[in-house]
């Protein structure tokens, strides 16, 4: 990646992925940001202008690393997924410290109010921290919304329990838009509260004239994940894992019920899904229609799971794998969840001969559960207890 020294962050331009050094002496002061895009050095929402009035420029800053509210972009789609700041009970939404929230909401609202309101919506600049100091990576531009979400889908407040308090949070999506440099002139020139649009990326124009969005895609190079990709990294993603196999240690045929909701957490647009009896299986743990379309347009297709509850360094090997494709039936797909992963090979092996196999292994299982308020072992464990009790 292109790294950027901390001692031109005033002249340079912005390069989607490349990397923007800040000091290294240890203290706030060290944040790249002030420097770079003349905001102040704290918190995940900065800004220029005033919130209840103009907002001139959005930065939004992640770590990436919050398991209770885990921020992520998707490549694939261009999609930004960012959660606002009211993270812990006691507060109303919208009453939070840097008004985070209460940006989210205008700023949406304002998206979906034609041409006049879009011209309202700051330019939002997205970036994470890389872990070296206070390093940052810019994401990109980012404009409110995504056009293959529903109005409805785009900003959510969404439950989320704390030592039985509730309370409630933004989750927000954004897209990543298709421009791959923003120019210092354009920059400049918005600090200065003077913005001269005529240096802005033809994206952002387009969706502030039209509404219409250009993700920024990047597709795949690298076909299939390797064991370490495929394994949470983290400590507390490890030991939510191993509460899992524990909760289901001697007893494979429960975890294919867990296998199912978690197939569900990851396509929300499964119709249906049932486990099969153990001893009438035909060789697939459950199967299950999954809805393509809405309505009388909709079509269901068909497609068989398959659950391993594995502790590393096993993993699901070409036989498993092998054992799975050929229960497929005629256009029909896989899903196989594994608190392991697959073995190189036997993953080599689908993508190379175009099985449709979609695999969740024991990092997607993590980034599920974090996703859907499940984010330490003990959260785990309470929904593996209420959901699938030992006693059934």
């Amino acid at each position: 990646m292109k790294e950027i020294a901390a001692d031109n962050l005033a002249q340079v331009d912005l390069i989607v992925d490349a990397i923007y050094q800040g000091g290294r002496k240890g203290n706030a002061g060290d944040d790249p940001l002030p420097r770079l895009m003349r905001v102040d050095s704290q918190g995940g929402f900065r800004y220029r202008g005033k919130v209840k009035a103009k907002l001139e420029m959005l930065v939004l800053r992640t770590s990436m690393d919050d398991p209770d509210w885990p921020d992520a972009l998707d490549a694939d789609t261009g999609i930004f997924t960012y959660y606002g700041d009211n993270k812990e009970p006691g507060r109303d939404l919208h009453d939070t410290g840097r008004d985070g929230n209460l940006i989210l909401k205008t700023i949406f609202e304002d998206s979906r109010s034609g041409q006049a309101g879009r011209e309202a919506v700051p330019p939002v600049f997205l970036f994470a921290k890389t872990g070296t100091y206070r390093d940052v990576r810019f994401l990109g531009l980012a404009v409110p919304g995504a056009s293959d979400l529903d109005a409805s889908e785009e900003l959510v407040a969404i439950w989320r329990n704390v030592k039985n308090e509730r309370f409630q949070n933004y989750r927000s999506r954004f897209t990543v838009l298709d421009a791959a440099v923003i120019s210092r002139k354009w920059i400049d020139s918005i600090i200065a509260g003077q913005p001269d649009h005529s240096h802005a990326p033809p994206a952002w124009l387009r969706w502030r004239k039209t509404g219409k969005r250009t993700p920024l895609i990047a597709a795949r190079t690298l076909e299939y994940r390797n064991r370490s990709e495929q394994l949470p990294s983290d400590k507390e993603g490890q030991a939510m894992m191993e509460a899992i196999r524990v909760h289901f240690k001697g007893r494979p045929h429960a975890f294919e019920h867990c296998a199912a909701a978690l197939a569900r957490l990851m396509v929300p647009d499964i119709a249906a899904l049932d486990v099969t009896r153990p001893s009438r299986d035909g060789g697939r743990d459950a199967v299950g229609q999954l809805r393509v379309g809405s309505g009388p347009s909709g079509i269901l297709v068909d497609f068989a799971l398959e659950a391993k509850c594995y502790t590393p360094p096993t993993a699901v090997g070409v036989k498993d794998m092998s054992r799975l494709i050929s229960r497929l039936r005629h256009r029909q797909f896989g899903v196989l969840v594994t608190t392991s992963c697959v073995d190189l090979q036997a993953y080599k092996e689908i993508k190379e001969d175009l099985h449709p196999i979609l695999v969740i292994a024991a990092a997607d299982i993590v980034e599920l559960l974090r996703r859907n308020g499940h984010g330490s072992a003990q959260a785990v464990s309470r929904w593996l207890v209420e959901e699938f009790p030992l006693d059934v």
